[in-house]
């Protein structure tokens, strides 16, 4: 170990200038890993810098390296496991712990040791050692031969600390007078134990001097002796005299005992005195209710606003009396006892007073909104409780008062205006839903046709009534529109729009004017009642417990609210029962306006939607917003309803077998209906639902569209897919829809191939015998025949050839033409005008065609001179004389 220690000092301290103390040899607990050293090392320099450092030697060679160091202040706890039994492991507690294995007992006894005295002196104590043995820590360690190899110098258990501490430098002086002293003696460096002798003699000689200087001041000692006599004897005189005087003083000392004690007990008297009129001015001043508060309590006028302010000031200082926080040993007293009964019999004849009058204004508000139904009757508006609302909050501060002293009479309260308020507005609400149906329907008369009748405006008759009815009413719209294209008058459609657009305003209206009364009377019911604080509603009851000093009761009797876990669940209980007729009128609105036209349900989804979320911004769970999202709901039912009713309306179209197809009704419809909705729906918050319900709608119509043209008989499959898709190819292409742009595409794709197919089919028909000539010698050529050589078949020669070409002259093909014209023209309808297209098409078709057979000539019967007795210039005088003739 003493090698060693010497390496480690020689390769890897020295070179950093520090001196190693310690060395114990370790390894780290739990795992099989080569061993290391931790080596406890100071600087040589100032300051002085304490650390622990980990060396383990290299895997490359025989070398040591340092691989971590510690500053030792870093270091927390030394933990050596046990106190008592010998043990080789310890801990070592720096940003975390260190787990270690010493390869004896003696050399983590030494390291610790050595640890424990740098932490003496250089930390100042400030390392906790535990599990470690007090003999080891208050004394040096001993060393045997046994734990530290012979020769091992001491200071690895810390003896070079020790000499450190009892080494002094020399100062300037020393070093100085040393030196003189050095120079003196030619044998000081050569001869030492001469030196020393020297040194010797001259303190010898200076002892004996020091020797004589005593004994020659013995004289000057007697004298100081004989001084010190005297004062001895001068004292016991002053001693002398002042037991005199104590003997003197004890009478007066016991009597200033006794006026002392006195002074005590009339000191303790007055602070007596001090504090029992300090407890009687607490009482008084807050257990002392004024006369003024009492008579108003008693007697305060609760009607004029005077009077209401002045019982508002006297409940609140009869609350101040009652919560006033009682010192220990008040509540014994029988005046406080009888102070706080008389405040409880106050409390109670005021709480029933109030009660009574708040009770009295509540019924008397009722007669008075009713009384003024009558001038609501006629208009589309509904009475204003805004001066009502005024009146009663002046008694906001006194419900506070009455909910935190008597939470019973509270509630009662609370139930009564529930009942007496709900019954008005109930009467309000239906009469303004009747006014609104009447403006609705046009008149009285009308309203009684779609099921109104009674004062209450309610809809009779079965739901298949109203689908039937609904289906009636767009079958009667189709007529109308259908009418539309013989007349040039007034239309059906314009009146359907003039009565929708009567009926959005209605609708509009009545959400306008129901959205801020729920607004005003939930803003009032917060107000009044004390629940906009966000706060657990067992809160304020436990409030009132503690100042009557007796459970309340709380018992809900049939009527009264639900349990709520807070005050904003209150208000809106309390909104549901004074409201609680909104939300089925609501529903028998929207059905009515359903009846009367089923289109009514996009203008209801895209005002319901916007005062949904209008309700949302402002508080997603309050009353209103809750209702108008419940009835939300059933408005886009009855959308979703409208959409399947036409799905279902384009399934069971039944096409005439005598008259041609033309545009069908459902592609009509569809064009309504998408001009309508994208009127409706811009910048509407539901713009998804109306996106759903045109993608049911385009497959429904391309699916019905193509199952009419099969089953048509008296115009061509090709002409109503070809017409049909044209006219949704223009309607799309007009609306710009962007969630159809694949439609669109894929019936511009239908039309086109549809227009292309009917072109081809109708063009076979004029030069049907030279069409088939030209179909032989194509075959005859795809059976392996040199194209030069198909004039030398016998029935594709030249003369058979001219013989085909003879039957065609310019005035056939002129007149197969114009028959070709007028077949396409009874083909097709005068709605989508496409005559002039379908023409032009089949004139670049023939075109197409006559090129293609004069090519088959020139390379079939080439140098024969044979050509057709018609040109393509002739081709287009043709179809340019046909189109303008007819």
């Amino acid at each position: 170990m003493t090698a060693i220690k010497h390496a480690l000092q020689r390769d890897i301290f020295t070179p950093s200038d520090e001196r190693l103390l310690s060395i114990v040899n370790v390894c780290k607990a739990g795992k099989k890993k080569k061993n290391c050293f931790l080596c406890a090392t100071v600087t040589t320099e100032r300051p002085v810098q304490v650390k622990v450092v980990k060396v383990k030697k290299s895997d490359k060679g025989d070398f040591y390296k340092r691989q971590i160091a510690w500053a030792l202040r870093d270091l927390a706890v030394v933990d050596a496991k046990d106190a008592i039994k010998e043990s080789p492991e310890f801990d070592l507690h720096f940003e975390k712990i260190y787990k270690w294995v010493a390869s004896s007992t003696a050399e983590k006894n030494a390291f610790i040791s050595c640890i424990w005295k740098l932490n003496q002196r250089y930390l100042r104590k400030k390392i906790d050692f535990v599990n470690v043995s007090s003999q080891l820590l208050e004394e040096l360690p001993k060393v045997t031969e046994e734990s530290v190899p012979s020769g091992e110098n001491q200071s690895v258990t810390g003896g070079d600390e020790e000499a450190v501490d009892e080494y002094q430098e020399l100062n300037a002086r020393e070093e100085q007078d040393i030196e003189i002293m050095m120079e003196g003696c030619e044998c000081a460096i050569s001869n030492a134990e001469a030196f020393a002798e020297k040194l010797s003699r001259e303190l010898q000689v200076l002892d004996g001097a020091n020797i004589q200087s005593i004994m020659a001041s013995e004289k000057q000692v007697n004298t100081l002796m004989q001084l010190l006599d005297e004062a001895l004897k001068e004292v016991d005189q002053i001693e002398l005299k002042l037991s005199s005087y104590e003997e003197m003083l004890q009478s007066v000392k016991e009597q200033m005992d006794q006026i002392s004690e006195s002074n005590h007990l009339i000191h303790l008297s007055n602070t007596n005195n001090v504090k029992l009129l300090s407890e009687i001015e607490f009482l008084v001043n807050h257990m002392d209710l004024a006369k003024g508060h009492i008579k108003a309590l008693q007697e305060g006028d609760l009607a004029s606003s005077r009077g209401i302010e002045a019982c508002t000031n006297a409940a609140d200082a009869l609350l101040q009396c009652m919560n006033v926080a009682l010192r220990p040993g008040h509540d014994m007293l029988l005046a406080v006892k009888q102070q706080q009964q008389r405040f409880s019999d106050l409390r109670e004849h005021f709480a029933r007073r109030l009660a009574s009058h708040l009770n009295n204004v509540f019924v008397q508000q009722g007669h008075d909104q009713s009384s003024t139904l009558a001038q609501h009757s006629a208009e589309l508006t509904l009475p204003n409780h805004h001066p009502f609302h005024r009146d009663l909050l002046r008694y906001a501060k006194l419900m506070e008062w009455l909910k935190s002293t008597d939470y019973g009479k509270y509630e009662g309260l609370t139930k009564n205006y529930m009942d007496y308020l709900s019954r008005l507005y109930e009467r309000e609400i239906k009469d303004f839903f009747e006014v609104a149906k009447i403006k609705m329907t046009g008149t009285t008369k009308e309203s009684k046709k779609f099921g109104l009748h009674g004062s209450s405006g309610k809809l009779t008759g079965s739901t298949s009534s109203l689908n039937k009815l609904s289906v009636q009413s767009s079958g009667n719209r189709r007529s109308q529109s259908s009418s539309l294209l013989d007349m040039g008058n007034m239309s059906a459609s314009d009146l359907d729009v003039a009565d929708r657009t009567k009926f959005d305003k209605i609708f509009e209206q009545v959400l306008s004017e129901l959205e801020p009364l729920c607004l005003a009377e939930q803003d009032f019911i917060s107000k009044f009642f004390k629940l906009q604080q966000h706060q657990n509603m067992s809160a304020s009851m436990t409030e009132a417990e503690d100042v009557d000093g007796s459970s309340l009761s709380r018992q809900h009797s049939s009527g009264t609210l639900p349990p709520v876990s807070s005050e904003k669940d209150m208000i809106r209980q309390m909104m549901i029962k004074i409201f609680r007729c909104i939300e089925p009128e609501l529903n028998n609105l929207i059905a009515l306006g359903d009846k009367i036209d089923s289109f009514n349900s996009l203008y209801m989804l895209v005002k319901m939607s916007h005062h949904v979320w209008t309700a949302q911004n402002v508080d997603p769970a309050s009353f209103l917003s809750t209702t108008l999202g419940n009835v939300l709901v059933t408005v886009k039912r009855n959308f979703d309803k409208c959409i399947s009713n036409q799905i279902r309306q384009m399934e069971e179209v039944k096409i005439s077998k005598k008259s041609k197809v033309g545009i069908l009704p459902f592609v009509a419809e569809f064009e309504e209906f998408a001009g309508l909705a994208e009127s409706i729906f811009k910048n509407a918050e539901r713009r998804g639902d109306l996106d759903k319900a045109y993608t049911k709608l385009i497959r429904g119509v391309f699916v019905n569209v193509e199952k009419v043209a099969n089953e048509s008989q008296k115009t061509p499959r090709d002409v109503v897919m070809m017409e049909n898709f044209h006219h949704i190819f223009a309607t799309l292409s007009r609306l710009k829809i962007s969630c159809l742009e694949a439609e669109k595409k894929e019936a511009k794709q239908k039309y086109t191939d549809h227009l292309q197919s009917y072109v081809i089919y109708s063009l076979g028909q004029p030069l049907e015998k030279l069409n088939h000539f030209f179909e032989g010698v194509e075959a005859r050529v795809a059976q392996g025949i040199r194209e030069e050589e198909v004039s030398y078949q016998l029935a594709f020669n030249k003369q058979e050839l001219r013989k085909v070409i003879k039957e065609y002259p310019g005035k056939e093909v002129k007149k197969g033409l114009d028959n070709l014209y007028k077949k396409v023209d009874k083909h097709l309808c005068e709605e989508e005008n496409l005559l002039q297209v379908v023409w032009h098409s089949m004139q670049d078709e023939f075109i197409r065609q006559y090129k293609h057979f004069e090519g088959l000539i020139a390379r079939c019967y080439p140098g024969s001179g044979v050509t057709m007795e018609f040109t393509i210039q002739d081709i287009l005088d043709y179809c340019s004389s046909i189109a303008q003739s007819h």
